[in-house]
């Protein structure tokens, strides 16, 4: 297979170009520059780990420990690693068992109290209280699989249970900067931050916020080239240096699901839970991929760690991915 660029590779595995950069980043996988091309390439083995990536990831498995799987050519380690994995799923199975022991009997006490015309009373029962009252809540489902089609089917079902909110947001005044080339998250992130310190917005408006979304999308422009949009939020009175731009933005109704960066592709994750949803339907914006559907990646704290010169040990990075909504009609 010939050299793919980061366009091509994010549409071909369903992976967003900044998750393929923090790859990257983290030694994971490793791209070149070809002499007549400006963008990085990947090649066949990039994309060979790239899939080996994958797959782990949707075994739920940590990223630094993908790491170590990927350098550990003995596999010894990698053995223990997953070994270590696999009692843990087997500690959340034991749990799921349980669990379904103590709801099939409050299935058989709950039909046995309707057929006597009698009120079954839950927190009377103590045998079963008891037994609830020790068990843990699991954090995962995984069932056996033995290719990938019955890999993504175990994800779908492990999201279905995600822990979607939603959120109605107000109009908002804001500051935004686009940038189209190599890099634009970073390149987009360095202006903002730079912005947020020497104007000291933190001091003004502690509560601001900060969303960003690619602007185009992969895929729009020819030669893998795209582009992302920070939007800060801003007093409405207050003047912007170049190149900030303001703007008003018309708030809206939202799915939102936090994830920890770079987990991207939980985006796949949530439009799978609106598409399922009997109460709300996505409402896209008109442009569509243009600027990302109006789906938007909320930064948590960016203002406040920017601000403060992005400090050791800090906030974490978690990210919100929202996806706009609208009540479906009945």
């Amino acid at each position: 297979m010939e050299n793919l660029t980061i366009s091509q590779v994010s549409k071909m595995y369903g992976v967003t170009p900044r998750m393929l950069r923090h790859y990257e980043k983290l030694g994971l996988i490793r791209t070149s520059h070809r002499e007549d091309y400006a963008y990085r390439m990947y090649d066949a083995e990039a994309l060979r780990r790239l899939q080996q990536i994958i797959i782990l990831r949707k075994l739920r498995i940590p990223l630094k420990q993908i790491a170590t799987i990927l350098q550990d050519e003995a596999q010894r380690e990698s053995l223990l690693l997953l070994q270590e994995n696999l009692a843990q799923l087997d500690e959340e199975i034991n749990s799921l068992d349980l669990i379904r022991n103590i709801l099939k009997q409050f299935v058989n006490r709950l039909d046995e109290s309707i057929k006597c015309k009698t009120r079954f009373e839950l927190l009377e029962d103590t045998a079963l209280t008891e037994i609830a009252n020790a068990l843990s809540f699991p954090k995962t489902i995984l069932k056996e699989s033995t290719n990938m089609n019955d890999l993504n089917k175990a994800e779908q079902t492990l999201n279905k249970s995600l822990n979607v909110r939603i959120l109605l947001l107000p109009p908002y005044t804001v500051a935004s900067y686009q940038y189209i080339g190599e890099r634009p998250e970073e390149k987009v992130g360095d202006t903002v931050s730079k912005f947020v310190q020497e104007s000291k917005l933190y001091e003004r408006k502690p509560d601001a916020r900060v969303f960003g979304f690619n602007h185009p999308n992969p895929g729009i422009l020819e030669g893998g080239i795209y582009g992302y949009e920070d939007w800060v939020t801003i007093p409405d009175d207050m003047e912007l240096p170049e190149p900030m731009v303001k703007k008003r933005f018309e708030g809206g109704l939202y799915a939102v699901l936090t994830i920890q960066f770079p987990e991207f592709q939980y985006w796949e994750s949530l439009s799978h839970w609106v598409d399922e949803n009997p109460n709300y339907e996505a409402d896209y914006s008109e442009l569509g991929l243009e600027i990302m559907g109006g789906c938007l990646e909320e930064h948590l704290n960016w203002v406040h760690s920017a601000h403060m010169g992005w400090p050791e040990g800090g906030f974490d990075g978690q990210i919100d991915l929202m996806l706009p909504i609208r009540r479906r009609k009945k």
